[in-house]
């Protein structure tokens, strides 16, 4: 890793940052100041700013309750991301495993361990998500027996898994799915003849 990124991960410097204080001679690896921004740091070899060790901590795990109006990407010139709602050191090192629709709320895993992500977001991992589902027309019973057996999406050739339903009231389901078709949730509620006026999702797993 580049000394720059190094510091710029390790700390609240940006990369621009960082190599400004590389150049003025702040930062020593192995003990020796370095003024080379593009050196390659290695995790065995010691790095000090100011004096001041500086170390990289280990993979990073992190549960967000993302608000409605925040886009699940990496970056955009003209709305908020769930990125923009993290110091600027946690940013630069995590990536989103999966995703919410701008309007949805809730639990987001952001994390820099790619291989955990992938246990999560993979298809064929089956990972459970639950969802808190306001509908915009009471919901019978006959059309939670269709979400429980697996509906046809518009545009789509396969059903659903089976889903797990959970009623709180005529308006209010809990709604427990296994993949992650797009705006999966949304869609199901439409096959049955509803439509979903808020969404929030509160589980990851089992």
């Amino acid at each position: 890793m580049r000394l720059d990124q190094y510091l710029a991960n390790a700390t609240e410097l940006s990369r621009k940052e960082a190599k400004k204080v590389v150049s003025a001679g702040r930062v020593m690896v192995n003990e020796e100041t370095c003024r080379q921004a593009n050196r390659q740091v290695e995790a065995k070899q010691s790095v000090h700013l100011d004096g001041k060790p500086v170390t990289i901590p280990g993979d990073i795990y992190l549960m967000m309750h993302k608000p409605a109006g925040v886009l699940s990407a990496t970056t955009d010139s003209r709305q908020p991301t769930a990125l923009d709602l993290l110091p600027r050191n946690l940013a630069s090192r995590v990536h989103m495993a999966g995703r919410l629709d701008k309007d949805t709320t809730g639990l987001l895993l952001l994390t820099s361990d790619g291989q955990w992500s992938h246990a999560v977001t993979s298809p064929r991992r089956e990972c459970r998500k639950s969802y808190r589902v306001w509908l915009a027309e009471a919901i019978p019973d006959e059309a939670c027996r269709a979400l429980e057996k697996g509906v046809m999406l518009n545009g789509e050739t396969t059903a659903t898994r089976p889903a797990e339903v959970r009623v709180h009231s005529d308006k209010v389901i809990d709604l427990t799915i296994s993949e992650g078709r797009y705006h999966q949730v949304k869609r199901m509620l439409a096959a049955v003849g509803n439509r979903v006026e808020a969404l929030h999702r509160f589980r990851i797993g089992s």
